[in-house]
């Protein structure tokens, strides 16, 4: 009897300890730290079996590990095939990943990013879990098989999803999981690249798009542990080998800035060429969408047929462009083919990042350029190479709008401060050329393209406070009410949430109705919500509407309390309804799903 009283006593405890771990998760600034560990290693090992299948479907079709560089010889597996294996390589590669994307995550199909950057701003930063394996099959598959895309896209898009399927299964509050969506897309650059402090900078730059201390240090985390793992299990070797160089006259900066403007205009251009492309396919295509690959792998094939270096990701090619062993006819013409070559593979259906195809043209425009400068000014002027490092930051600094990215990110990649001056100069000039030529990057236009704006303003009016604009109070719950008349109350509310007030009649907290809904799923649950009455984010009644919007974010259909400037007493409650209701709409394009 003494024994079945301990346990019965014990459990109501058990239940406890577990309400204030799954508050301190969704709440403490310190939870962040396992969480971001915990989506970096996730990503680290997703990027490293990404990889891995990348390289094992390029072997299926052809025989090699990178068949790029090789020239346009047979496959190993199908030698009677002579080059004619390029022809059918895409066409059975997009007969498996076409209706495996159409069936299971329509949104793994194109380069990813723009998917992450609307789900992170529209959707809480929820995304389906099943995005995860998707998106490595079919974008591994698209690659291997001749896709002419970057892999860099595709981890952002896998470790993003890894974040969020990690935030979604803890019940992490909105802002969690987009912080977690950031971090997942940090570490899938940090793994890719070995560059663990390009990651954070590309999260923060185009997924979050604000700059916060917490979100700062948790990316950062995230990036440094997949990277750990990921040179753990691929080994501490760069993903590119690239000469030297230094700056040989301060005349050569000049050089620079106008390579950076040069480049720009390039980026700009491969944006454009892009989605021209994947209009045109559009239009051209009238069958089901799962067949599209496939039926278009035919056109993808015979322009790999006259351009064998398009095959996949191209990096060979690029380190030989860099490295001097090509013609500037040669150069421009991979430049060009490179740009056709992505944009089919996008248009068709094809799964794969426009981040890699980047940094291959902006190498080819740059080495043509160092060439016709090398050749002009050869006293003062370093080898072409040069310029084609240089090109590569320019081009993705002016096509993706991340100027900071694309300076540490060739930065890590050549581990040469040497690079760091011409490098901002030049990337600096293609962003704001990029700017200049089209308000839209190459992310943000295929969401512009679908009627989503992430720059849109919100709001033209926002001279009021809380105070001015909150709701009445709901009925507040009495610190010691029992669970079940909490669920009761909650039941009836419109809110997701209740404020709990103490004998006092002083403010203690909110209590929510996820909460109570799992401590009644337990078999011996606690008999009052006191447990369970947490310190959600606030509102004192002087915030303007700025403050207002941020702390609203993640709890659209529950509100938040609107305190009294020492935070004691309830004056009110607050709801983006009540906020819109103040606001005066913009007139900007409706949003539509992608």
């Amino acid at each position: 009897m003494t024994g079945r009283t301990s346990s019965t006593v014990g459990r109501p405890i058990l239940v406890s300890q577990r309400a204030a771990w799954g508050r301190w998760l969704r709440g403490s600034p310190s939870a962040l730290v396992p969480l971001a560990v915990a989506v970096g290693a996730v990503t680290g090992l997703g990027a490293v079996g990404f990889r891995w299948l990348i390289t094992a479907f390029t072997r299926m079709f052809t025989g090699y590990d990178d068949y790029s560089g090789l020239g346009r010889v047979a496959s190993t597996h199908w030698p009677w095939l002579g080059f004619w294996f390029l022809l059918l390589a895409p066409v059975l590669a997009g007969a498996v990943y076409g209706p495996l994307v159409h069936r299971f995550a329509p949104e793994a199909r194109g380069h990813g990013v723009p998917e992450v950057m609307y789900a992170v701003r529209h959707r809480g930063g929820r995304i389906a879990p099943q995005v995860s394996l998707v998106k490595a099959l079919a974008s591994a598959l698209c690659i291997g098989g001749g896709g002419s895309v970057g892999r860099e896209g595709p981890i952002v898009q896998i470790g993003s999803a890894a974040g969020s399927t990690v935030a979604q299964l803890l019940r992490l509050d909105t802002p969690r999981v987009r912080l977690l969506v950031a971090c997942g897309a940090a570490a899938g650059i940090s793994a890719t690249f070995n560059a663990p402090l390009a990651g954070p900078f590309f999260a923060m730059e185009l997924i979050l798009r604000s700059f916060t201390a917490e979100s700062f240090g948790a990316v950062v985390l995230a990036s440094v542990t997949a990277d750990v793992v990921g040179r753990t299990m691929l080994g501490d070797h760069p993903f590119l080998t690239l000469p030297a160089f230094a700056v040989r006259s301060p005349t050569e900066y000049l050089l620079y800035i106008a390579l950076g403007i040069a480049v720009g205009v390039v980026g700009v251009a491969f944006s454009k060429v892009l989605y021209l492309v994947e209009d045109a396919c559009d239009w051209m295509w009238r069958g089901p969408e799962w067949a599209r690959p496939a039926v278009g792998g035919v056109l993808l094939g015979g322009l790999l047929i006259a351009l064998p270096q398009m095959y996949g990701v191209g990096y060979p090619v690029l380190e030989n462009a860099v490295e001097g062993k090509y013609v500037i006819g040669m150069l421009l013409l991979l430049m060009v083919g490179k740009m056709l070559a992505t944009s089919l593979t996008i248009g068709i259906g094809g799964s794969g990042g426009v981040f890699a195809p980047t940094l291959f043209i902006g190498a080819m425009a740059g080495t043509a350029f160092g060439m016709i400068a090398h050749g002009l000014f050869p006293g003062v002027t370093e080898s072409a190479g040069a310029y084609g490092l240089i090109g590569m930051g320019a081009a993705l600094g002016g096509a993706t709008g991340a100027p900071i990215t694309a300076v540490i990110i060739l930065f890590e990649l050549t581990g040469e401060y040497s690079i760091i001056l011409p490098l901002m100069a030049a990337v600096v000039m293609a962003a704001g050329t990029g700017h200049l030529l089209s308000k839209k990057t190459i992310y943000t236009a295929k969401l512009w393209r679908r009627g989503v704006d992430l720059d849109a303003p919100t709001s033209e009016h926002r001279d009021f406070t809380a105070a001015d604009i909150a709701i009445p109070t709901p009925e507040p719950l009495n610190e010691h009410a029992s669970l079940d008349d909490a669920a009761a109350a909650l039941a009836e509310s419109p809110f997701g949430m209740l404020p709990v007030i103490g004998a006092d009649g002083r403010y203690t907290g909110c209590v929510s109705a996820q909460d109570v809904a799992e401590m009644l799923g337990e078999p011996d649950h606690p008999q009052r919500i006191k447990p369970l009455v947490g310190q959600p984010t606030a509102v004192t009644a002087d915030a303007g509407a700025e403050e207002i919007l941020a702390k609203l974010s993640g709890r659209g259909g529950s509100g938040l309390p609107v305190l009294n400037s020492d935070q004691t007493a309830l004056i009110g409650w607050i709801t983006y309804e009540a906020v819109l209701a103040e606001l005066r709409p913009s007139p900007t394009t409706p949003e539509r799903a992608p």
